[in-house]
């Protein structure tokens, strides 16, 4: 590690003083993926950046080494050594090394035509990183000094003894998963981070897609047991009924045949407040409405709202309305025979 202590380990973190437990993981977690060397073509910036990150959760995460921090006298340790002294693993290799067992780690994409996002997905990190002073926690190993050869972890130059490998899991079949996600409609427009904890205890940290919709269906690829996709539906409504699509807002209205057939006027709601519209006579069920206007903003982009008719039956007819519609079905029939009678005519005459 380096041999002096930065000002301000909660700033490398970004997190503000006195955080808990479980902020100090969450942010450990993001910054340890954000600068990993492995992640980053080998960037020599982001190779001190990783060392650092991993010093500072070490010392926060240390009641002992945080109060001797804190007092101003260092990281608590004397004699600070460097764990990546033979190089740095491979990302998923550090992660073994952390928890004991193997764990997955990889971007994967949302298979969504509309969005071409990626997301990321992550083991929780419950354990501590690798220590300054060179003693591996899970393990036990450690020189009678405190000092051990972290590269040995990994099978580096300085490793005597290397451990036998953990037997493989279990063969699992693989099966798909889906959760639903419920956002509103400006989380939707701007995008929202989401975290989802899987069957397994796979925790899943991802982005929706900015402008999404009602019914979209995101893919994480391989996250699910046994390798397989878990899916997210987002839900996108208002109390209302109005479903947001991007920028365009789209509601269902329903009607009776009556009102469809002769028209009226209905109050419709909006992200704005409820507003009027003409219904035009003879609207078929699917017909859309537009509200120019009424549908999200976004900068100097305003969508529409479209309003789609929906002609709706009753459970039950009363016999004064099972009698008008038998004589509505009476003169249907009589219209479909007259174009074949004046046919019938017609050639008779020739």
């Amino acid at each position: 590690m380096r041999s002096s202590a930065p000002s301000d380990y909660w700033a490398v973190l970004g997190l503000d003083p006195g955080a808990d437990l479980p902020s100090l993981k969450r942010a450990f977690r993001a910054q340890a993926r954000r600068f990993h060397p492995d992640l980053n073509g080998n960037d020599p910036s982001a190779e001190e950046s990783f060392k650092l990150v991993n010093e500072a959760y070490a010392v926060l995460s240390d009641p002992r080494r945080r109060a001797a921090w804190e007092r101003g006298e260092g990281s608590g340790t004397a004699v600070p050594t460097d764990p990546f002294a033979s190089g740095f693993p491979r990302f998923e290799t550090y992660l073994e090394a952390l928890f004991g067992q193997r764990q997955r780690s990889r971007s994967t994409p949302f298979d969504d035509g509309a969005s071409g996002v990626d997301a990321t997905s992550s083991e929780p990190f419950e354990e501590e990183p690798f220590a300054e002073d060179g003693f591996d926690a899970h393990s036990g190993r450690g020189d009678a000094d405190g000092s051990a050869d972290p590269a040995s972890d990994w099978g580096g130059p300085g490793g005597s003894v290397t451990p036998s490998p953990a037997p493989p899991p279990p063969v699992q079949a693989s099966t798909d998963a889906e959760s639903t996600v419920v956002l509103s409609p400006e989380q939707a427009l701007h995008g929202e981070r989401v975290e989802l904890e899987l069957p397994d205890g796979t925790a899943v940290e991802v982005w929706t897609p900015a402008m999404a919709g009602d019914g979209w269906r995101l893919r994480l690829e391989g996250v699910a047991p046994g390798g397989g996709d878990h899916f997210l539906q987002l839900r996108v409504r208002t109390e209302e009924g109005l479903r947001i699509d991007g920028l365009r807002v789209q509601y269902s209205l329903d009607l009776t045949p009556a009102e469809a057939a002769l028209g009226c006027v209905v109050v419709v709601p909006t992200l704005r407040g409820p507003v009027k519209l003409t219904v035009p006579p003879c609207s078929s069920s699917g017909r859309l409405l537009r509200l120019r206007g009424r549908g999200m903003e976004r900068g100097d982009q305003r969508g529409d709202q479209l309003v789609e008719v929906r002609i709706v039956l009753p459970d039950q007819l009363a016999d004064a309305e099972e009698a008008l519609y038998g004589r509505l079905q009476e003169l249907a029939d009589q219209a479909a025979e007259e174009p074949a009678q004046e046919a019938s005519q017609e050639s008779g005459g020739r």
